[in-house]
């Protein structure tokens, strides 16, 4: 994650002048000094705008919204309003405060997003790391969006980037620090949640990820498959680390991988009018 902050820092997390142009900074969804979030609108604004919601990783204990400006900057230069949003991290919390965050967090984007000319009937997801696992969750186990007042349905589609899905039993100290209390540890799993009615969901990984194994990938994407969810797509990027994937998505760092174009192309086909 070290290695992800500046290879990000070095391309372009730094805050632009004008990324944040119609948009906001540090617009708080709770009380906690970690509840806010930024929210990036394409050049020139507008109305009726899809929205993209993404979550950053750091082993559910470190990251900070500013460090992924270049996230925003890609997406909103393609016609999205992208919120990036802090939650409250371990030692702190423990499961499930994060994902919960989360929760909150889309329902103020549900409920906000028009004023930055977000659409509220098009909001995707898109996580890294453990943000890809916070981002699975909040997809697949529906208790979390139900106790915040939001249907399943409010998620159109989800893009997990290198995310941990299925890393039972707890064997190093990031997982045991977050999970260890939980006294159901299946029910901390994604796959554990795997079922038919899910939106269209994306699992990107790299094929040198040694931190979180391409398996974790691989093994949602199957179970998925079994319980008969129409849409899930597996797309493993050959000489990817496990940073590459949300690196990639920098409009400087492209040359690496077309994860940007891919996670675009992917939201065009599972939500057509997007080419609109």
């Amino acid at each position: 994650m070290a290695a992800l902050s500046s290879m990000a820092l070095a391309g372009c997390a730094a805050l632009r002048p004008g990324a944040l142009s119609g948009g906001a900074r540090d617009v708080a969804y709770g009380r906690h000094p970690r509840q806010t979030m930024d929210i990036y609108v394409p050049p020139g604004g507008g109305t009726g705008m899809p929205v993209v919601f993404f979550i950053y990783g750091g082993s559910w204990a470190n990251g900070a919204k500013e460090s992924y400006a270049f996230v925003g900057d890609a997406l909103a230069s393609r016609g999205f309003v992208a919120v990036i949003a802090d939650y409250r991290l371990v030692p702190e919390i423990r499961f499930p405060v994060f994902i919960e965050d989360g929760a909150a967090a889309l329902r103020f984007v549900h409920d906000e997003i028009a004023r930055f000319g977000g659409d509220p009937r098009r909001i995707h997801l898109i996580g890294h790391s453990a943000g890809a696992y916070n981002a699975m969750m909040l997809t697949l186990d529906r208790g979390y969006l139900a106790r915040v007042g939001l249907p399943s349905h409010v998620i159109r589609s989800t893009v997990g980037l290198s995310g941990p899905y299925d890393f039972l039993p707890l064997d190093i100290d990031v997982t045991k620090a977050a999970f260890g209390s939980a006294p159901n540890l299946e029910r901390t799993q994604p796959i554990h949640f795997a079922r038919k009615d899910v939106p269209p969901i994306l699992l990107a990984t790299g094929t040198d990820d040694t931190t979180v194994l391409p398996r974790n990938s691989e093994r949602l994407a199957a179970a998925l498959r079994r319980a008969g969810a129409r849409s899930v797509t597996l797309k493993t990027y050959a000489g990817l680390g496990h940073a590459g994937t949300a690196v990639s998505l920098a409009r400087t760092m492209s040359w690496r991988a077309p994860v940007l174009d891919d996670v675009v192309g992917f939201w065009q086909e599972a939500q057509p009018a997007l080419r609109e």
